[in-house]
């Protein structure tokens, strides 16, 4: 148990922006990090849910904004990073060997600051029409985005130059976190109805968004993780914000 919760400390750490009351490294605790990544979702759900509801009390741009920025805020960006990493690399359609150099460039590209711009304004868009639809959804979000990023890095062929290329792949990296999604997409439909689907659309786009990437760059890596993960994210915001037009 400790080993564990040395572990979720240690994924705090490294992917969210909120505070930790488990601090240090343990080596040991190191292969169960990345399983831990759900838990980290669900507590930046539950906070996202929270400011969902307080969020009524805003005038309806104000809402939109906080909303929308709130996955970014508390992941201090890390996976909007990743996005424009992967945008740049993938958008210059050139080959392989110079996608996987402009993935590691630091420099910022032109396809990741339009990227960037236009995923902004869709998700400040979503996040703003959400008058009626079920806010206690936005809990389940970001630990579906986690489950599937977390089953693809161990169930993917990793780049050699990716954090995870070393990493001994066991058959618990995918059945935890295969056992989390499920209980996460029950819950969506147990909970709240046939919006439920919501979850359902996040999970398609994540493959989508995986599978482009993962083609175009011949390998994973966490890069394309928090590509996928943002873009799930803004799909299920959307897929929330139109359910609302068939009910």
């Amino acid at each position: 148990m400790k080993l564990w919760l040395q572990a979720l400390g240690m994924c705090q750490s490294m992917f969210c922006a909120i505070p930790s009351p488990w601090q240090g490294w343990e080596e040991k605790a190191r292969e169960k990090m990345l399983l831990c990544l759900p838990l980290v979702g669900l507590e930046i759900g539950l906070l996202w849910w929270g400011l969902g509801v307080l969020s009524r009390y805003l005038p309806p741009l104000m809402a939109g904004a906080v909303l929308a920025g709130w996955p970014w805020l508390a992941t201090g960006f890390l996976h909007l990073d990743g996005f424009m990493d992967v945008m740049d690399a993938v958008r210059s359609c050139r080959s392989l060997e110079r996608r996987r150099e402009i993935l590691k460039d630091s420099h910022v590209g032109a396809f990741a600051v339009i990227g960037c711009l236009l995923l902004g304004l869709g998700q400040f868009a979503c996040c703003g029409s959400l008058n009626n639809a079920p806010l206690g959804l936005l809990a389940l979000v970001p630990v579906v985005s986690r489950c599937c990023a977390v089953l693809a890095v161990n169930g993917l062929e990793p780049m050699q130059t990716s954090q995870y290329a070393n990493c001994e792949k066991k058959k618990s990296g995918r059945i935890l976190p295969g056992v989390m999604l499920l209980a996460a997409l029950a819950a969506g439909f147990v909970l709240f109805g046939m919006w439920g689907l919501v979850l359902a659309v996040q999970v398609l786009c994540f493959a989508l968004a995986l599978g482009r990437a993962y083609r175009s760059l011949g390998g994973m890596n966490g890069d394309i993780s928090g590509y996928c993960i943002t873009l799930s994210e803004l799909f299920a915001c959307a897929a929330l914000a139109a359910g609302q037009i068939l009910n």
